[in-house]
């Protein structure tokens, strides 16, 4: 399998899994080989509490890494990274987030790159756009 194969894409992260983050450690240490500062274009990003939610919206950026997994530990990263986001693939009603392909930028070189990233789940996301708190920086590490 390749890694661009849409089975075996990197993940674009922009929360509690990037670097220096609570999660990154215990998710994601020691299953990567390469971690690059990218954004997601057409995307606003929320304060959930806690943790933040992309939501597709037009004219907006989210700010975050662009995560390559190591081959040998591909399987086991995905799904840590579903259960982490509450992702139920197939039943999109109780799950908090959507894993979907989106083309990112990658910051080093303006690479656009297609990536697994999580999106707020559509019910979650109506609630967000209307009285959910923005983060107009799109970078959760600045959202104070």
């Amino acid at each position: 399998m390749t890694p661009e194969s849409p089975r075996h894409l990197p993940f674009f992260v922009y929360g509690t899994p990037r670097p220096g983050e609570v999660n990154h450690d215990l998710f994601l240490r020691g299953r990567t080989r390469a971690e690059d500062p990218a954004r997601l274009t057409g995307a606003a990003l929320y304060d959930g509490p806690g943790y933040p939610y992309a939501v597709e919206e037009p004219g907006g950026v989210v700010c975050g890494e662009l995560v390559t997994a190591l081959d040998e530990a591909y399987a086991e990263l995905l799904g840590a990274l579903d259960q982490l986001e509450e992702y139920r693939p197939g039943d999109p009603g109780r799950s908090l987030y959507l894993r979907v392909e989106r083309e990112v930028l990658r910051e080093a070189d303006g690479a656009a790159v297609r990536a697994w990233v999580y999106l707020a789940a559509p019910a979650v996301a109506a609630r967000l756009r209307e009285r959910g708190k923005l983060i107009e920086s799109g970078d959760w590490r600045n959202r104070r």
